[in-house]
């Protein structure tokens, strides 16, 4: 107590300062994008990471792994997540990565792609901790960044081994751990098992920041498991999409226990906009604009014959004339009382969400 208030707790890593039970958007390959990271960050996202960026990629400069590494200031902080299997290239690829001077410098030992997992990247190190070691020492001796890790309870329910490489990881410098309640061969099905994630956070040699993550749908959920699990924070992935407003949902709820209504028409249409803005900033307004087309239908599910409109969103190759479809969409919807939609879970098995 100081003058007879509390202090607010944070959490750190490295340098960056966290709210108490920070909410982390998760990396989602072809979802967490610039733009997509943006409004995420609008609507109360603390700590952001971007799509998992090859390292070996990276070495070889190739053009989609180079335009991963850019980022909007507004997004910040951020990290970038790489993946890979060869300590060499990952020394190398965390030192480009330096170079670009983001927040922090994430790894990526949770992704179940089997294509991925074949050359020895991704939640395939959870078959060699004694390697998964040296990758992370790898990265953590190649940055001036904060490094953090991001993975899965094991390969399977017979390797369960998040204990030994919680304890491992955080003896060879990472400062956070993010852990995916599921094990590799359990890829996105069934329920993410926290208790798991709960003994890590209490081991006494842990004093690192532990994330929980998976399965996390609602603010309800969110803070229910914070009570029952202890963790730090949570990271929250395909229940974003199309939907970021959850995380200024999660603290409404967390602060008041109470619900916000569902984001209104008007406002939906407004985040829509944004990232569209983004996207084509970003990108160019060719790519931009096709980009974007993954995401109407997302943002305007629940709504009364909205496949008029989406027809259209999807086949425009014109700012404006996107804009004038928005626009006719606020009219015609003007007053209309948003239901609550459950949110989908989407199965995104080959772009790696984790």
């Amino acid at each position: 107590m100081q003058n007879g208030t509390q202090k607010t707790p944070l959490i750190k890593i490295g340098n960056i300062q966290l709210p108490d039970f920070p909410l982390l958007l998760a990396p989602m390959e072809d979802v967490s994008n610039p733009p997509f990271r943006v409004v995420c960050k609008d609507n109360g996202a603390d700590l952001l990471y971007t799509e998992f960026i090859s390292s070996e990629g990276l070495i070889k400069e190739g053009a989609k792994c180079r335009k991963k590494l850019e980022l909007f200031e507004e997004e910040r902080p951020v990290g970038i997540q790489i993946f890979g299997g060869d300590e060499r290239k990952m020394a190398l690829a965390s030192g480009i990565v330096d170079v670009t001077k983001p927040d922090l410098l994430d790894i990526n030992f949770g992704c179940p792609v089997k294509g991925i997992v074949a050359k020895g990247a991704g939640a395939g190190v959870l078959k060699d901790i004694d390697r998964m070691v040296r990758l992370t020492k790898a990265c953590v001796n190649s940055t001036r960044l904060p490094v953090t890790v991001k993975t899965r309870l094991g390969w399977d329910d017979d390797t369960i081994n998040i204990m030994e490489v919680a304890e491992r990881l955080q003896d060879v410098g990472i400062q956070a751990l993010a852990i995916h309640g599921r094990t590799r061969c359990q890829l996105y099905k069934g329920r993410a098992d926290w208790r798991l994630i709960a003994e890590v956070k209490n081991n006494p040699r842990i004093h690192i920041p532990i994330f929980g993550n998976g399965d996390i749908d609602s603010p309800q959920k969110a803070v229910e498991y914070k009570n029952r699990y202890g963790v730090d924070g949570v990271m929250v992935g395909r229940a974003a999409i199309g939907n970021p407003w959850i995380f200024r949902e999660i603290k409404h709820y967390a602060k008041t226990g109470e619900t916000l209504p569902p984001p209104t028409v008007e406002e939906r249409i407004a985040v829509c906009r944004k990232q569209l803005s983004k996207s084509i900033e970003w990108k160019g307004p060719l790519t931009g604009i096709s980009e974007m087309r993954g995401h109407y239908t997302r943002y305007f599910k629940g709504l009364p014959d909205i496949r008029t409109f989406t027809a259209q969103l999807v086949t425009r190759n014109n700012s404006a004339e996107i804009g004038e479809i928005l626009d006719e969409m606020r009219r015609h919807y003007a007053g209309f009382e948003m239901p609550r939609v459950a949110v989908e879970l989407v199965n995104y098995h080959e772009n790696c969400a984790l």
